[in-house]
């Protein structure tokens, strides 16, 4: 899973105005993206809204991105849920073909126990045709995958990895410490890759990185120094793409970069003019 180090983009799904997506937008953020030396991308996790995508548009859109990235860097695919067995139906009727891996969330609003957790990863991790990268982030799901559990899943010939989006420092170290050979550790908050890469770490999925994915290139190749001052380019602007909920924030800035427009789908609203304000401040800092 070389191929999966370095800079992972969480691409936004941009929306023409009246909510259907927009797929020539959707090339030109591909493009931008390879281009700024992403080294994969990642389609339909939280980033994409794929909470408000039917399932034949998060189809569409895979199809579409496959189409255009045409080989130049792996895609990810993002299947996840809080309802196992609707899990391994969409596993079952999604064609495979082109995608390196899947990226799948830790069940959320339900908050199952720790032993729940790594049923239900050990069951997509034995449905999946493609290796499955863990997604935990208890700041949406109201549940942890602890270190334990990690290394548990991690003994899972199937189960290559970890979005890590915690922020627990010392949970990350635990894993980078008793990870099996070859198993993934990836920074899921932009701001602590450089940290995250000192104890280890693989890389990142990034939100920010959809706008500057040189930035990232730097902050996940370059010399710690280099990674260091790359990120704190971007102390100013980060907190800002979360200040009305992602991905309001990143595709308000992508508008300002002329890469795509900031249209999200409901219940989501367009950034507020306060932030659309700070935002465009922030970014001539950059």
């Amino acid at each position: 899973m070389k191929k999966l180090k370095g800079t992972g983009v969480a691409m936004v799904t941009p929306f023409n105005e009246d909510y259907s997506i927009n797929y020539g937008e959707a090339e030109q953020l591909i493009n931008h993206l390879i281009k700024g030396g992403a080294d994969y991308l990642v389609i339909q996790g939280t980033t994409g809204e794929t909470a408000t995508l039917t399932k034949e548009e998060k189809k569409e859109v895979l199809r579409h991105a496959i189409e255009i990235t045409a080989g130049r860097v792996p895609i990810v695919y993002g299947i996840g849920g809080n309802n196992t067995q609707a899990v391994l139906d969409e596993i079952k009727t999604t064609d495979f073909k082109d995608i390196a891996a899947i990226l799948s969330v830790s069940p959320y609003y339900n908050k199952p126990s720790q032993k729940g957790i790594i049923a239900h990863f050990t069951a997509i991790a034995d449905a999946s045709p493609v290796p499955v990268i863990l997604y935990n982030v208890p700041g949406r799901t109201m549940s942890n995958l602890t270190a334990d559990t990690t290394l548990a899943l991690a003994a899972h010939e199937n189960i290559i990895g970890i979005k890590e989006a915690s922020g627990n420092l010392e949970q990350c170290m635990s894993i980078a410490a008793q990870r099996p050979d070859g198993f993934l550790l990836i920074s899921g908050d932009d701001l602590l890759t450089t940290s995250m890469r000192a104890i280890g770490a693989d890389g990142v999925i990034s939100v920010l990185a959809n706008a500057y994915p040189e930035i990232f290139k730097t902050i996940c190749h370059g010399s710690m120094e280099e990674s260091k001052k790359a990120t704190f380019k971007l102390l100013e602007i980060n907190p800002l793409m979360y200040a009305e909920s992602n991905p309001v924030g990143v595709k308000n800035l992508l508008m300002h970069l002329g890469v795509c427009g900031d249209q999200v789908r409901l219940p989501l609203l367009r950034a507020s003019k306060e932030l659309d304000l700070k935002i465009n401040t922030a970014m001539e800092k950059v």
